[in-house]
């Protein structure tokens, strides 16, 4: 239990972090997504590699039954966080906020298929409610100017939900935060460099300043989440990664005057109403499971 209400702290923590994050990178202005990510991601490499030479005594926690999932966890985590930063971009920072916080619901469907977890009806129907939900946020018409970067923006908590998927798995085989933290970073920064070279749009120095913070806030969050999910089951503590959407909510209203239409608020309650029956039933389902009746 212990580790479980640290987790929640860490949880608590990075959505705070990830909220200003997103923030930063909505402040920094009219530059790429890809552009946005590699300084996102290369200050997130920079703290990793400190971290990991002052602790290179510790050793990584890797073996060769683990390299499969690290690169999926980077792969997937590039892929989610360059449509995350797409949508932050086009859309009120709020819904973007929800649109990646589908992650948890594509976690479980993520932890069914590749790691053949077992998937009760029960949260199948979450899963099912979850994506209603989504529509009331995404509200696909050939109509909506906003289509096109909302559904970037599922795309993205499509990939965070695999990638944080990997993280747990990577944490049950004794990995350390660090380290995937570190390798997810490499692996995001060499894939964007092309593109950042062959695309690269000058930035004033406010720019910069704000991408460095961006980095430095996404950092704390990766560092956070990551810890979270190594201490516990993502179905035990992933309702509380919602707090996300308040602190973007607030932060949007009281730094650019947003506030989320009438349908938004009924998906955020859909999606959010579902968290929370899953993350109960879950909770009772976990402990049934560890003390069954005689």
């Amino acid at each position: 239990m212990k580790k479980k209400y640290l987790a929640i702290l860490y949880i608590l923590l990075s959505a705070f972090c990830f909220a200003l994050m997103s923030l930063f990178v909505r402040l920094s202005g009219d530059l790429p997504s890809i552009q946005k990510s590699f300084f996102r991601n290369f200050v997130a490499l920079g703290v990793a590699t400190v971290i990991l030479l002052r602790q290179r005594k510790a050793g990584t926690g890797m073996h060769r039954g683990a390299w499969k999932y690290l690169f999926m966890r980077a792969a997937f985590g590039t892929v989610g966080l360059l449509c995350n930063f797409y949508a932050v971009d086009h859309l009120v920072l709020a819904d973007a906020s929800m649109l990646n916080k589908m992650s948890p619901f594509f976690a479980v469907l993520f932890s069914f298929f590749l790691l053949k977890e077992r998937v009760t009806p029960f949260q199948a129907g979450m899963v099912a409610a979850a994506l209603a939900g989504s529509v009331l946020v995404v509200r696909p018409c050939f109509s909506n100017a906003e289509l096109l970067p909302a559904l970037i923006g599922l795309c993205g908590g499509i990939g965070a939900g695999a990638a944080y998927t990997m993280v747990r798995k990577l944490g049950e085989l004794g990995v350390r935060g660090p380290f995937i933290v570190f390798s997810f970073s490499l692996f995001s920064c060499a894939v964007t460099l092309p593109f950042l070279i062959a695309g690269y749009v000058p930035m004033s120095g406010r720019q910069t300043a704000l991408l460095l913070l961006a980095g430095l806030a996404a950092t704390g969050g990766q560092f956070s989440i990551t810890a979270a999910y190594c201490r516990a089951p993502a179905k035990e503590i992933s309702v509380f990664d919602y707090a996300q959407i308040p602190f973007s909510a607030l932060l949007g209203f009281l730094i650019f005057g947003q506030v989320p239409d009438a349908l938004s608020f009924a998906g955020y309650a859909v999606i959010i109403g579902s968290a929370v029956l899953l993350f109960f039933y879950n909770t009772r389902w976990s402990a049934a499971a560890r003390n069954p009746k005689p």
